[in-house]
């Protein structure tokens, strides 16, 4: 990506990112604090019941959220000088399973500070029905504290 992130910057490298592949994440879309991301269930990514493993509708929760970060003016910044975001806390509300279709997760920054951040997200199926909440804190660490020997 070049100094100054683009949202199809973002959009083609989460195309190649190594993790989304391995799970199956898509960036649908995203916007400075907000972001739109999907996971298609499949068999391998289940739970020995059947259903959806909660481990990944949290991983897309926690994805969501960072990618809605990416577009900040706060981020922005941060990445220049070579910090990070780092999630401090991870909240989710499983409100149903899913054993087949698709998920999407839309991704909200309630509030952005200058170290501390906080986020939400609501999953819901292809059917348009709730299946998790999520809410998230992160910290902007600057890459003079992250880099520290």
């Amino acid at each position: 990506m070049s100094d100054r992130a683009t949202k199809d910057d973002i959009l083609a490298f989460a195309k190649h990112f190594p993790f989304f592949n391995l799970i199956g994440l898509e960036l649908l879309d995203l916007k400075p604090r907000w972001s739109l991301t999907r996971i298609t269930a499949r068999p391998d990514l289940n739970q020995p019941a059947g259903i959806l493993h909660g481990g990944i509708i949290a991983s897309l929760i926690d994805t969501g959220i960072a990618q809605a970060m990416l577009l900040t003016d706060e981020f922005q910044k941060v990445r220049a000088e070579a910090g990070a975001l780092v999630s401090v806390d991870l909240r989710v509300r499983y409100l149903r399973p899913v054993s087949s279709g698709f998920i999407t997760c839309e991704s909200n920054i309630v509030h952005l500070g200058r170290k501390i951040v906080h986020a939400s997200s609501l999953v819901k199926n292809d059917a348009g029905k709730d299946v998790a909440l999520g809410e998230s804190i992160y910290m902007i660490v600057p890459g003079s504290d992250l880099h520290r020997g």
